[in-house]
């Protein structure tokens, strides 16, 4: 008797259990659902157009060696989704790290476009947080010079580097952040961003220990920003500390060796 009562509350809780777990598939599925489905109100479809510029991208620029500039473009459709499309500039001049001895300089445009969701209760105030991703792309031209790199076969001090080296890079961004009104139509925000690069071409020389708009030369970067519409960007571009020998095969063919 003990064993058909243990195989009979065995599959009692089996039974539960996948029956928490369809309801539980379908509230998500219904959430998610309603993500898409228009709120019925006398609210209208289109609800205007708003511009945003980041104010910290310029303020790195005039303390540090790198920055960007950054705009962009929000439609607010019935104030549940909001198509963006964000343009900047990043720029970057550092001169002889103190590592690598490399300077480095170069300007990246780059844009991204994809789309937020408001996902507070009642969406139409004035306050936001939403959720969303982005599609990004750039493509620019760096310089890295590498000054007083010894000559194997002279035994001299000679110089290295590459002017105009092309890249690019394309990744993807999943953006959670927060708007929030000031007074008037003034607003702040503040948004984190997971990003994963998808492609990219590092140019000739070798591999970028970092790139624009990725800290570091990880598949992916968890960053956030205050103040403006942007994750956690940066311009530095050094070149791979493992390229010794490749520099010196290259210094020999410049001499004859």
């Amino acid at each position: 008797m003990t064993k058909p009562r243990h195989i009979s509350s065995s599959i009692s809780r089996l039974t539960v259990s996948l029956l928490l777990l369809v309801m539980g598939m379908g509230t998500t599925r219904a959430q998610v659902t309603k993500m898409f489905i228009m709120e019925k109100d006398s609210i209208p479809l289109f609800c205007g157009l708003s511009v945003s510029f980041d104010l910290v991208g310029p303020a790195m620029l005039l303390l540090s060696d790198h920055g960007e500039y950054e705009g962009a473009l929000r439609v607010n459709l019935h104030d549940q989704w909001f198509p963006v499309f964000e343009l900047g500039l990043g720029r970057a001049n550092h001169k002889k790290d103190e590592v690598t001895e490399l300077t480095y300089k170069t300007s990246a445009p780059y844009f991204r476009i994809g789309m937020d969701w408001n996902i507070l209760r009642k969406k139409h105030q004035a306050n936001r947080i939403y959720a969303g991703f982005r599609y990004a792309f750039t493509s620019y031209k760096v310089d890295i010079i590498r000054e007083n790199l010894p000559d194997p076969v002279w035994k001299s001090q000679t110089g290295f580097g590459v002017e105009d080296m092309s890249c690019n890079m394309h990744w993807l961004e999943a953006v959670l952040g927060i708007d929030a009104k000031v007074f008037g139509p003034l607003h702040l925000g503040w948004t984190v961003r997971y990003k994963r690069r998808i492609s990219n071409n590092d140019g000739t020389i070798g591999i970028l220990r970092a790139a624009p708009y990725l800290r570091t030369r990880g598949e992916s970067v968890v960053g956030g920003r205050k103040v403006g519409d942007d994750g956690a960007k940066t311009c530095c571009l050094q070149g791979h500390n493992g390229r010794q020998k490749g520099q010196k095969e290259e210094v020999s063919k410049l001499h004859g060796g």
